[in-house]
C-alpha cells in the first residue's frame, strides 16, 4: 500500500510503496490538502486546499502561493507541462530555459540530477518510472486517451534511445474501476491494443440496449501496456480519485475542480 506522509512544511502528500526505486531517487504525489485555495478548490473537508493547476479557474496568486509550498520540497522548481491528452514527450531539463513557455506535452523524463518531472491530474492516471539504476526518471499523464494514443510507448522507447536499461513503474492516484464509467467509444480504442480487453473492461449490466456502457480498470490497462513493453516492475493503483474525495480532486465527480501534482527527480 501506499501511505500518506506530513512533510517538514505541513503538505499531506502520497509516498509511494516503491521497493525497487533506487536510493538516489524521489517521488511522491500531492493531495487536495492543505495549501491556500478556496472552494471549490478547497480540500473538501472546510479548509483551503492545495490545488496545482493554473488553467482550472482558481485565483492565479493562490495557485502561485500552492506551487511555492510544493517548490521548497523540491530541488529545482517545477515546470508544469500544457497536458492535452496525446503523446509528446519531452525532457524536462531543457524547460528551465523557457520558464514562460507553454510547453505542449503529456510526458516528460529527465537525465539529470536535481531536475523534476511532473505532470498534473484529477482522475487521469500518473505514471512515474525510473530506471533500476537510477539514471533515468519520467512522468506521464496517461488518461484513456492519452494511453490509447501510445504515450507510454513514446516515452519508454524515448528513454531507451537515450540509454536507460531496465525500468520500474509506479502508478499513482486515479479514477478507479468501479467508477470509471465509458462507451463503446472507448472500448473500440482498446480492442486491438490490449489482448482479453474484457479482463478491464467489465460491461456495465444495468445500462441495456445501444448506448453499451463498461467500467474500465484504467490501471489494469497501464500494466498490461507497461508488461507489453517490458515493464513488469509496477507498483501503485491502489487508490480512487472520485471515490477518496478527503484527498483527492476529482473532476469526474465535481467538475470544476483542482489539480494535484506527481512528481520525480534523482540526485
Amino acid at each position: 500500500m501506499s501511505f500518506i506522509v506530513v512533510r517538514e512544511n505541513g503538505l499531506s502528500l502520497i509516498q509511494p510503496d516503491w521497493p525497487d526505486l533506487p536510493a538516489n531517487v524521489h517521488a511522491f504525489s500531492s493531495t487536495r490538502l492543505s495549501g491556500h485555495s478556496y472552494a471549490p478548490y478547497d480540500d473538501g473537508l472546510g479548509g483551503t486546499g492545495l490545488n496545482l493547476g493554473d488553467h482550472v479557474g482558481d485565483d492565479i496568486s493562490l495557485v502561485s502561493q500552492n506551487r511555492a509550498l510544493l517548490n521548497a520540497l523540491l530541488p529545482s522548481d517545477v515546470i508544469f507541462l500544457s497536458q492535452i491528452h496525446g503523446n509528446i514527450v519531452v525532457d524536462a531539463s531543457e524547460l528551465d530555459a523557457l520558464p514562460n513557455a507553454n510547453v505542449v506535452a503529456d510526458a516528460s523524463y529527465a537525465k539529470h540530477k536535481r531536475v523534476v518531472c511532473a505532470v498534473l491530474t484529477a482522475d487521469c492516471l500518473p505514471i512515474l518510472l525510473s530506471s533500476l539504476d537510477g539514471q533515468f526518471v519520467a512522468a506521464i499523464h496517461a488518461g484513456w486517451r492519452g494511453l490509447a494514443a501510445d504515450v507510454v510507448e513514446n516515452t519508454i522507447q524515448t528513454l531507451r534511445r537515450q540509454g536507460a536499461g531496465e525500468l520500474t513503474a509506479w502508478l499513482g492516484p486515479a479514477i478507479g474501476p468501479a467508477a470509471f464509467e465509458v462507451g463503446q467509444d472507448v472500448y473500440g480504442e482498446f480492442f486491438e491494443k490490449i489482448p482479453q480487453l474484457d479482463r478491464f473492461m467489465k460491461t456495465d449490466l444495468t445500462v441495456t440496449g445501444a448506448a453499451k456502457k463498461y467500467y474500465m480498470d484504467i490501471y489494469g490497462v497501464a500494466r498490461e501496456i507497461l508488461k507489453q513493453q517490458g515493464v513488469d516492475r509496477v507498483y501503485g493503483g491502489n487508490y480512487c480519485t472520485v471515490t477518496q474525495s478527503d484527498l483527492f480532486y476529482s473532476y469526474r465527480r465535481d467538475q470544476r475542480t483542482g489539480r494535484m501534482a506527481n512528481l520525480i527527480w534523482k540526485d
